[in-house]
């Protein structure tokens, strides 16, 4: 898996503090603008992250280019509706006959037998998938034969009160083991970016009881 952070807003809390600001202050953008500082921009974070004025985070806007994970992540990153994603199709890139990237969970790996049942029935897919190609099928119809383990690339755009809800849904010691490594290593990122604004993003555990309630995992969240 590769996740990196390609773009995201100038100043992205400078410009969340400027819109907070904005909110209740007769002064002009400019004027509001001359009077952040630093400092300022810090305590004034922290204050509407306690308060849940959370809207003026939406300012604020990343781009990550995720490759390398299965269908079965991307599948699960796209429920987020708030964000935007473009994903390379199946349609209309056809998978080279040197066979397709596929992703074998370390579950499955760890077991010799199982790990060759896995990989060999991935390989009898691959063959009839070329087999179709090759009887001038269309990608489009072939793909049917494809499994969620094809490995699949996303760019990713979502602002940051999105993002922290993905973090709190993604991150979480009970999320499947797939999208956990993607959202953590995305956290990662905006983490070097906008320390203050992402400083508590995570579970809900981070900061008070888990709410899962006879399905929490019973354990003390990991950065891992």
């Amino acid at each position: 898996m590769k996740v990196r952070l390609i773009n995201y807003t100038k100043d992205p809390e400078k410009i969340v503090a400027q819109s907070a600001r904005l909110c209740y202050s007769a002064l002009s953008v400019e004027n509001l603008e001359e009077k952040l500082t630093n400092e300022s921009i810090i305590k004034l974070i922290k204050k509407i992250m306690k308060l849940g004025h959370y809207s003026v985070l939406e300012h604020a806007t990343f781009t990550f280019a995720i490759e390398g994970i299965s269908r079965v992540t991307s599948h699960q990153l796209v429920r987020h509706r708030l964000a935007s994603f473009s994903q390379q199709s199946q349609r209309y890139v056809k998978i080279n006959k040197e066979g397709f990237p596929y992703i074998v969970p370390k579950s499955i790996a760890k077991d010799k037998e199982l790990a060759k049942i896995f990989i060999d029935a991935i390989k009898e897919l691959d063959g009839i998938y070329q087999l179709l190609l090759d009887h001038n099928i269309e990608a489009e119809d072939a793909r049917y034969i494809l499994p969620q383990a094809v490995t699949t690339k996303m760019i990713i755009s979502a602002n940051a009160r999105e993002l922290l809800l993905i973090f709190k849904l993604r991150c979480c010691n009970r999320a499947q083991w797939e999208i956990r490594e993607a959202a953590m290593n995305m956290l990662r990122k905006v983490k070097k970016i906008a320390p203050t604004i992402f400083k508590n993003a995570g579970p809900p555990c981070i900061l008070g009881p888990c709410p899962e309630g006879e399905l929490s995992c019973g354990k003390p969240w990991s950065k891992k």
